[in-house]
């Protein structure tokens, strides 16, 4: 009896060492951050003109990274909030927690050195070493050229200072331990020839991270064969809402469109008066999807997206875009 209580004793202190030296490891050697590189960017007029396309109209930086006004469609941005940061994504929403946009103004970002900001952009680690959560599509963002990621950087450095504190992202277990084990080294990757649409689309998808809404989601991860086949849940006050199909299938996805009428949907939400659509405050049809930022994009742009999505597998998965009531599952 006595031996036996002694395996088991040593059984149980085996099993506490390795939790131990996990944890250790988690918070010592996690995330897994590149070294700071000694980079300045140069700031230039064209450098925060590109910055400023791509921040607000294909990257949408700014749309997580502002206040958005619900009261209409599409929760178009609250003028003169560009960048202040504090938009909450919560367990309401289907978040493990309570994440907050950051703010990106120089009134918090005038101590981050351009590498410390572009590991962060590309990376998920921040200034302090902190693993981001990857509501922040990073794994995109590592994607895209040097001279677009430059160009960001730049428009940031120039956007109005806002004094806004933004509370601490606060993760709930065990996903504060497991987002430690996401951010990986970025590859950043030329921008292809843009006269090759579907090449320029594939970038310009990647950095839209459209994939990332359009795919659903299973216990936090993309359902293997239904990349970009939509069906992922939004919930908003009374309503849910889908994401649609938009693979090429003719029968439930954008193979029903032409490429005119693709462009011509985002290019719809260019005049004020459909810019500022009100909606009622709960159980309205409105939707997460930033039109009123998407829209900003050249024609040429948008129709190199197309280009690319009727390249993609086609996926015959009919979507129910909107429905009262709130969702069961979030993902």
């Amino acid at each position: 009896m006595k031996l036996f209580l002694k395996i088991i004793g040593i059984l149980v202190l085996i099993v506490v060492l390795v939790i131990a030296g996990g944890l250790v490891y988690l918070f010592t050697a996690l995330p897994k951050a590149s070294p700071v590189k000694d980079i300045r960017v140069e700031i230039t007029p064209e450098r925060i003109e590109r910055g400023e396309y791509l921040a607000r109209h294909v990257a949408v930086c700014i749309d997580c990274h502002s206040t958005r006004d619900w009261q209409y469609y599409s929760g178009p941005v609250t003028p003169n909030t560009d960048g202040q940061g504090g938009m909450e994504f919560g367990p309401d929403l289907g978040f493990p927690g309570h994440v907050y946009a950051a703010n990106i103004t120089p009134a918090a970002i005038a101590s981050w050195s351009d590498g410390e900001l572009i590991r962060a952009i590309t990376e998920g680690v921040s200034k302090d070493k902190t693993a981001l959560f990857p509501l922040m599509p990073y794994h995109k963002y590592g994607r895209m050229s040097e001279n677009d990621l430059y160009s960001i950087v730049a428009y940031i450095r120039s956007l109005r200072p806002i004094p806004n504190g933004v509370p601490k992202t606060k993760l709930d277990f065990p996903m504060n331990l497991i987002v430690r084990l996401i951010p990986q080294p970025s590859n950043l990757q030329p921008m292809p020839d843009t006269t090759d649409t579907v090449a320029y689309g594939k970038y310009l998808t990647t950095m839209a991270f459209c994939s990332d809404c359009h795919t659903p989601f299973d216990k936090g991860k993309p359902v293997v064969g239904m990349e970009f086949a939509g069906g992922m849940e939004f919930t908003m006050p009374g309503v849910t809402i889908r994401s649609a199909n938009i693979t090429p299938d003719e029968e439930t996805g954008l193979g029903r469109f032409s490429r005119e009428t693709f462009i011509e949907r985002f290019k719809a939400f260019t005049a004020e008066e459909v810019r500022r659509m009100k909606v009622p405050p709960t159980g309205a049809a409105n939707t997460p999807m930033p039109w009123t930022m998407y829209n900003g994009m050249t024609e040429y742009d948008l129709g190199a997206i197309y280009d690319y999505l009727q390249t993609i597998k086609p996926v015959k998965n009919s979507i129910e875009i909107f429905s009262a009531g709130q969702a069961k599952t979030n993902p």
